[in-house]
């Protein structure tokens, strides 16, 4: 990274510090626009939700986080629940192991079984969803000022074992603002609200969700986004969103794959992310 390298031994002998680009070092938008485009992170739940189906081990979990890989994503993600009803912990241990980019778990840190998880296999990040059990899919983010004692001191557990935090939250600044005093390092911005308004009116599905990024940038909260987000509407949330850092996508995606391929629907859902 920038950052990184010109904080190096080596590049101190040619940089005079530079307050102006310190300040701008700190800001995830200007990360977006420096080093390039948002990252995709390619949730495989639904490869095990297929294989899960039939049994056995076809589609096999563990080669489809391989190909997403192999295919150009910057991610994997996987969200197991305890009913394991799709991402078993088994594939988790067994994903750690093949990773090579970066990897994400989602999950509810209310289960202890989620928590031993996730500091057993040590992922890049972990992302608190606040699921109910046997929910069918995340459907909302969590209230941070109500959780916030809460968050905080589940986000410290797995902060002290290295681990990268983000949590899901609503496009609604004060849950911007809370999520800033757990102490969390990103917040994921659930975005089914912006995909089943953009038909109708694409810069109203989108405004609450840039006066929640621009909070986040002000706040120097990192900024990641999913839930429902296609091939349709995800330029334009890449475009509108200042610091967009990620997105993770799993059932459009693999939707999509069925008729267009794994590998090319990774590189369409890239372009989006380019245009």
């Amino acid at each position: 990274m920038f950052y990184t390298a010109h904080r190096s031994q080596k590049a101190r002998k040619y940089l005079t510090p530079n307050p102006h680009v310190e300040e701008l070092l700190q800001n995830s938008s200007f990360f977006v626009l420096f080093l390039g485009m948002t990252k995709l992170s390619v949730n495989i739940n639904k490869f095990a939700t297929l294989r899960n189906s039939r049994g056995g081990n076809n589609p096999d979990v563990v080669k489809a986080a391989i190909d997403a890989q192999r295919f150009g994503a910057d991610g994997v993600t996987v969200h197991p629940r305890p009913d394991e009803r799709h991402i078993r912990y088994a594939d988790v241990r067994a994903i750690k192991k093949i990773i090579t980019t970066e990897f994400n778990i989602e999950g509810n840190c209310s289960e202890q079984k989620f928590v031993d998880l996730v500091l057993e296999t040590q992922p890049h990040q972990v992302t608190l969803v606040p699921d109910a059990l046997g929910q069918l899919t995340s459907d909302h983010g969590w209230d941070t000022i109500k959780h916030r004692d809460y968050l905080r001191e589940m986000i410290q557990v797995f902060q002290k074992a290295g681990i990268r935090v983000s949590i899901f939250v609503d496009p609604i600044v004060e849950m911007v603002n809370g999520a800033a005093e757990t102490g969390t390092d990103r917040i994921e911005l659930y975005t089914e609200g912006y995909a089943r308004e953009y038909a109708n009116d694409k810069e109203k599905a989108i405004a609450s969700y840039i006066k929640a990024a621009k909070r986040a940038n002000e706040l120097k909260l990192g900024i990641n986004a999913g839930h429902d987000l296609d091939l349709n509407n995800l330029a334009y949330f890449a475009q509108q969103i200042p610091g967009l850092l990620e997105v993770s996508i799993g059932h459009a995606l693999i939707s999509d794959a069925l008729y267009l391929g794994y590998e090319n629907t990774i590189q369409l859902y890239k372009r989006q992310l380019m245009s």
